[in-house]
Order: C-alpha cells, then structure tokens, then sequence
C-alpha cells in the first residue's frame, strides 16, 4: 500500500500549487483503492477473484497502473507544454507507463529477493511464468484505453483549468 500512502502525500502537498483535474483525482482514488485491496488481502487473495485456476486481481491492479498515470502523464505534458502534436503526445504518454511498469517490475523482483521465502506470496506469480510480461502487458492496455477513452472528458477538464 506504499504507492497510495505516497501518492496522497504526494497529491496533498501538491495541492495548492499544481491542482489536477477532478477526472484526475477520481482515477487517482480509485487507484488508490485498488492498491489498498490489494494490499489488504494481497493480490493473490482477492476473494472477488477466487474460484478461477489464477487470481487475476493483480492484472487489474497493473491496469490500472496504466490507466491512471497515463492520465496524469498527459495532464502534466499538456500543462507544462513539453510535447507538441497528439500522436507524439500520445507516444510519450504510453513511454512514460511502460517505463513505471518496469521500474514497478524491477521494485517487486527487488522486494522478493531481499524478503526470501516470502517472493511468491509478494509477487503474486501463482506458478505463472509469464507473470511480469503479462503486468506489463496490462498497464499499456490500461494506458491505451485510458487515451482512448478519457482524452476527450480531460481536455474538456484542462480548458476549464486555463479559463
């Protein structure tokens, strides 16, 4: 639950001098709920997830690992004007997720080494030997689909923010 305990210290300190869209601090809650979930019962044990051969509730953790910071990956660019031009902005947006998809990755492998025989139980790979690639996976589907469908509802937000 480390990420959303940052991410609201984060977000409070932030406030006043850089405030997010309301789209944004929704997602960012909802993000933060599914870590604290997930975190609560780690994400192997989700009971909402139980009865399948794999408890998949950590692939909706890693969506939303996409999901999220691509919307704030693009709030940030907008604001800031760092990038010109929707497809680089796009580009960069989904860079930016896989980029912290990977660097979670390599933070959970790091965990799992140090904790020792705790690795599985931390990692939730449940025997999968595709786990991380598929993680991965998941976050750029999160990030996509987080383009494609809030785009529209953010850049209604960010022009009511320069009004």
């Amino acid at each position: 639950m480390a990420p959303a305990i940052i991410g609201i210290v984060l977000l409070a300190s932030t406030y006043n001098s850089f405030r997010l869209t309301s789209l944004l601090y929704v997602f960012i809650l909802l993000h933060c709920i599914v870590l604290m979930i997930g975190g609560h019962y780690t994400y192997a044990e989700v009971p909402l997830f139980e009865g399948f051969e794999r408890n998949n509730y950590d692939k909706v953790g890693h969506f939303f690992q996409g999901f999220v910071p691509a919307l704030l990956a693009r709030e940030i660019l907008i604001r800031k004007q760092v990038v010109n031009g929707k497809a680089w902005l796009n580009v960069f947006i989904v860079s930016i997720c896989l980029a912290f998809s990977a660097v979670y990755e390599l933070i959970e492998w790091w965990v799992a080494e140090a904790t020792g025989e705790n690795a599985e139980a931390f990692l939730g790979t449940q025997g999968y030997v595709w786990d991380t690639q598929s993680d991965m996976a998941m976050a750029l589907i999160g990030a996509i689909t987080s383009i494609i469908l809030l785009s529209y509802f953010h850049d209604k937000q960010l022009n009511k923010l320069n009004d």
